[in-house]
């Protein structure tokens, strides 16, 4: 429904420029929108295969497995029905240490390879158990420390202080994360009360 929507709008509007005689502009906008997408695909680029690859790297190395047992306090309470040394738990600290480091596109493949993990420990494949939700109520809240990529998008835009944005980040996300976890918790507690 929702690709049904978009493309009434955009031939809506296609339409509209052309019954107007904005055809040139509608094509001059389409090819300066593709020009400042591709430069900043190839902006973001070398960032993002950057931390992917250190990300990748310091699972290969164990490292995974180090931050597990820091993070542990913290995982085992959000997390009480995945074992704190299977290779979910892993999995779930590498994405959220992504995100804590602002680099969204490098946390969507970590997220996807914790979601595989935490449905190994799934007695019911294919539907979403407790951990599954509360690992989404994280990383859809994302707490971020350093937006990296916003960071460089902002430095790509030409930003005379791309690293200002810092602050309110950590704010908004922390608050975000908060809601997330409460309103985790608390849908648990109402679910465990019903059954």
């Amino acid at each position: 429904m929702i690709n049904w929507i978009w493309f009434l709008l955009l031939a809506g509007g296609i339409g509209l420029a052309a019954y107007n005689n904005g055809a040139p502009l509608v094509t001059d906008a389409i090819l300066e929108a593709a020009a400042d997408a591709i430069t900043l695909v190839i902006g973001l680029l070398g960032l993002i295969s950057f931390w992917s690859g250190l990300m990748e790297i310091v699972e290969r190395a164990g490292l995974t497995a180090l931050l597990a047992r820091a993070l542990r306090p913290l995982t085992t309470r959000l997390f009480p029905e995945v074992p704190p040394d299977h290779s979910a738990m892993g999995a779930i600290i590498l994405s959220i240490s992504a995100n804590l480091l602002g680099i969204g596109n490098a946390a969507t493949p970590l997220g996807i390879k914790a979601m595989e993990r935490l449905d190994e420990l799934n007695p019911k494949p294919g539907t979403a158990t407790d951990a599954m939700c509360t690992f989404v109520a994280l990383t859809t809240s994302s707490l971020t420390i350093i937006p990296i990529t916003v960071i460089a998008l902002r430095a790509t835009a030409g930003s005379q202080e791309p690293t200002r944005i810092i602050a309110p980040t950590l704010v908004a996300t922390a608050l975000s994360t908060l809601a997330a976890i409460t309103a985790d918790w608390s849908w648990r507690r109402l679910s465990s009360r019903g059954q």
